[in-house]
């Protein structure tokens, strides 16, 4: 059970800085001081379910992810709901950093509700099963319908919602900065092997 606890820290540390977060941020959003968090990931303080449940909820990943627990070997896959701005997102992949995956529910609503946009570092693709997308990009407006991707960079002020009140559902594959779902391949300004960015 000690060695298990003893790596709680360095697992913290690589999360955080695989999703480029810092621990001002972390703080900020968890609740949790500066220091307690520098202090957990520098394996200072002990890691106890008050300071871990924030800290999975704040990364979308399971407690057992966090602590290291070994898989009871179910075969099923259990797929928790994670709730957020009114919207539910359903994690389809485990690993931390590197290309996440969801799939994305927003709930039909009488009135749709009006852009909040935010902006964050990433890259994320998007593709509408159903429904219709309001995505805001900036100082575009644009309607996503079934059948439909888009992809943009996080640093661009966004909001996703329903266009017309009823409910959507779509994938999304979320990034770190600089990682996209594909490259265009085309002729290229550069002379880097005819990739153009």
């Amino acid at each position: 059970m000690d060695d298990v606890l003893d790596a709680v820290g360095p697992r913290l540390r690589a999360l955080r800085r695989e999703r480029g977060i810092t621990l001002a941020d972390l703080a900020a959003t968890t609740g949790v001081s500066e220091s307690t968090l520098s202090r957990l990931e520098s394996g200072q303080r002990r890691a106890t379910l008050e300071l871990l449940l924030p800290l999975a909820g704040t990364y979308g990943v399971p407690l057992d992810d966090l602590v290291g627990a070994p898989r009871t070997g179910d075969p099923r896959i259990h797929l928790k709901p994670i709730r957020r701005f009114g919207m539910v997102f359903v994690p389809l992949t485990r690993r931390p950093g590197g290309m996440q995956s969801f799939k994305m529910i927003i709930p039909a609503r009488p009135e749709p509700l009006e852009p909040t946009l935010q902006t964050h570092e990433g890259f994320e693709w998007l593709y509408v099963l159903n429904g219709r997308l309001r995505l805001v990009l900036g100082e575009r407006d644009l309607i996503v319908a079934p059948g439909e991707a888009a992809e943009f960079d996080t640093a661009l002020p966004h909001w996703l919602g329903s266009a017309d009140g009823g409910a959507v559902e779509l994938l999304i594959l979320f990034g770190p900065q600089g990682m996209r779902a594909h490259l265009r391949t085309g002729p290229s300004r550069s002379s880097h092997d005819g990739i153009e960015l």
